[in-house]
C-alpha cells in the first residue's frame, strides 16, 4: 500500500528557503544526527522527511551492513526488497560519498529509490553521480555511532547478526 499521499500530507508546510532540516535516527547502538542538503535533492530530503514525520522508519532495521561501505535501513520488510509503495526520480548530483554521507538505495534503475537509504562508511567515489547523496552525519558523536553499527558482525548475505533497529526517526526543524 502507498504511503505517497501520507507523505505528502506531512511535508506540506517544509520551507526550504528559510529553514533547515535535520534527521535524529535513534537507534539500538546511539543516536545519528543527519544534516539533509535539499539544495542538491530536494525531493528526496522531502520524501525522508516525510517518511519520518509519519513514524515509517520507527522499529526498522539495518538489513545490511558491509564493513568498510556502507550501513543500509529503511526496507519495511527487513529484506532489502521493500519500499513505501512508491518510487521518486533521481537526482545524481557532485556531492562525493564519504564517510558519513546519507544517500539513496535503489536498484538498477536510476528512479527507483524509494524509502532505502544508506550511509557511507569511508570514500566510495564510484557511486558519485550514480547515486542521490542528499544528508551528511552532523558530528563526529553520530559518526562514531555509524562506525559502530558498521563493525557489527554479519552473515555472508552482509545482513547484521543481531537486530540493529531504528527506534524512532524524528525530524529537527531549525
Amino acid at each position: 500500500m502507498s504511503k505517497k499521499a501520507d507523505v505528502d500530507a506531512a511535508v506540506a508546510d517544509l520551507d526550504f528557503e528559510n529553514k533547515t532540516y535535520q534527521l535524529e535516527l535513534d537507534t539500538s547502538e546511539g543516536k545519528i544526527l543527519l544534516n539533509l542538503d535539499p539544495t542538491h535533492a530536494p525531493g528526496h530530503c522531502k520524501n525522508m522527511i516525510g517518511l519520518a514525520k509519519i513514524g515509517f522508519y520507527d522499529g526498522l532495521i539495518f538489513h545490511r551492513i558491509i564493513e568498510g561501505f556502507m550501513i543500509q535501513g529503511g526496507c519495511p520488510e527487513g529484506s532489502g526488497m521493500g519500499g513505501p509503495g512508491y518510487q521518486i526520480p533521481a537526482e545524481f548530483n557532485a556531492t562525493p560519498h564519504v564517510a558519513g554521507t546519507l544517500s539513496m538505495a535503489r536498484s538498477q534503475s536510476p528512479d527507483s529509490a524509494g524509502s532505502q537509504f544508506f550511509i557511507c562508511l569511508g570514500t566510495q567515489s564510484f557511486l558519485d553521480n550514480q547515486y542521490t547523496a542528499f544528508g551528511q552525519t552532523a558530528d563526529d558523536a553520530s559518526m562514531a555511532v555509524v562506525a559502530k553499527i558498521g563493525g557489527v558482525s554479519t552473515n555472508a548475505s552482509d545482513r547484521p547478526d543481531e537486530d540493529v533497529t531504528i527506534n524512532k526517526a524524528t525530524v529537527i526543524e531549525k
